[in-house]
């Protein structure tokens, strides 16, 4: 067995496996793969994610080492940039609602974030607003996930090819939730460049509509379905958008677990079963569905 010097040479490497006993339990005719990209510390998609929008600002001289890095965000991303900034030496400031529960912010301080609080009633924008300030006040960088492009493009050079590199291109879909925009806009670009018989689905939660043009509302996706359409967002690249319900997706995420071992979190539940979905109406025999994060089961 290989002995590492480091655990974050195998942030990258996400297997792609399929998922013969949901197929069977479902009795669909056709075969659905998982790309796993939830190996990461934090466990989810956002460990890579951080690790790779670092290096991009260091690289254009826009992040300087042991500056201060600060964002908006209380959830996956928010703690892998954390960790991200602790391993390489950036102070971090998190910008979060002060409403976020006692068991969290203690989480995020523990990863080494200093936390900032706005009003629950400023919403998303409120704590963008905040976020930028804060920068500006002390010449720090401003990450700004939901826009920066650093997010999908990280997507087009690792997500995407290890895909096409793991298929052989020998798949019909790719099937990604919606929460920045960042993985479907970065694989669907990568992925269309090379093959145009692959579609491109989006997932949103069914209670919240903001990619597909309909009612935004509350849901129990964690990870997606922002309630805006962000600025990473690429429609162009996007052959389907599909909503599913917040139950769908649990329900998906719990018997993966059971039929394949997969510790799916809801979000993975949503895009397993929008992928479902394409078998049963012929839409896809053979789609690739995108799981960015793990549950934890105690």
């Amino acid at each position: 067995m290989e002995v590492l010097n480091s655990y974050y040479p195998v942030l990258y490497r996400c297997p792609v496996v399929k998922l013969g006993g949901y197929a069977a339990q479902n009795r669909l005719r056709g075969e659905i793969l998982a790309y796993l990209d939830f190996g990461g510390a934090t466990g989810s998609a956002k460990d890579g994610l951080a690790e790779s929008m670092l290096a991009l600002a260091t690289e254009r001289g826009d992040l300087a080492p042991g500056q201060t890095v600060v964002e908006a965000s209380s959830g996956t991303f928010g703690a892998a940039l954390a960790l991200a900034c602790r391993v390489s030496g950036h102070p971090i400031t998190l910008i979060v609602p002060r409403t976020l529960d006692a068991e969290r912010m203690s989480y995020l301080r523990g990863l080494g974030a200093k936390l900032l609080y706005s009003s629950p009633l400023d919403g998303r924008r409120g704590m963008e607003q905040l976020a930028r300030q804060t920068a500006e006040s002390c010449g720090g960088y401003y990450m700004d996930y939901f826009a920066n492009d650093d997010n999908p493009e990280h997507h087009r050079r690792v997500t995407g090819p290890a895909i096409l590199k793991a298929t052989g291109g020998q798949i019909d879909a790719v099937v990604a939730g919606v929460g920045s925009g960042g993985t479907v806009t970065g694989v669907g670009e990568h992925i269309r460049a090379w093959h145009d018989h692959i579609k491109i689905v989006a997932v949103e939660p069914y209670e919240s509509q903001a990619i597909g043009g309909g009612f935004v509302g509350k849901h129990g996706i964690p990870g997606l379905g922002a309630g805006f359409v962000p600025a990473n967002y690429n429609p162009y690249v996007v052959d389907l958008v599909m909503a599913v319900t917040s139950g769908d997706a649990q329900r998906a995420a719990r018997e993966v677990l059971l039929t394949d071992g997969i510790p799916a979190c809801p979000s993975a539940g949503a895009v397993l079963f929008a992928a479902r979905q394409l078998i049963e109406k012929g839409k896809a025999r053979r789609p690739l569905c995108i799981f960015s994060g793990r549950v934890t089961y105690d």
